[in-house]
């Protein structure tokens, strides 16, 4: 059986925002490299289950669907990102600690 990894996707590099990041994804690891057609270049496999990538709204969601079917999986936890808040008026407050210079 092929082994299956549990993760919360990341962002894209072309978004700003968090869009397509909340749901819970299982998806299968390759078991066999990928192959090149020498005539054409195309690259393909035998390996059906690398085209599978499941969704799910939660976590337990996910790992109950593992369990269920004896898949065994990897569990990949996002570390937790704080974003601090920012102001540009804050550059011209008259309590700032540092100096303002240009």
């Amino acid at each position: 059986m092929m082994r299956a990894r549990i993760f919360l996707p990341p962002r894209s590099a072309m978004q700003s925002g968090t869009a397509k990041t909340h749901r819970w994804v299982l998806e299968f690891e390759p078991n066999a490299a990928k192959i090149r057609d020498p005539l054409m270049g195309w690259t393909g496999s035998d390996d059906m289950l690398s085209q599978v990538r499941l969704s799910f709204d939660t976590r337990e969601a996910a790992i109950a669907y593992a369990d269920a079917h004896g898949i065994p999986y990897d569990l990949e936890i996002p570390s937790v990102h704080v974003t601090k808040p920012k102001s540009y008026a804050d550059n011209f407050r008259a309590d700032r600690k540092e100096n303002w210079t240009h």
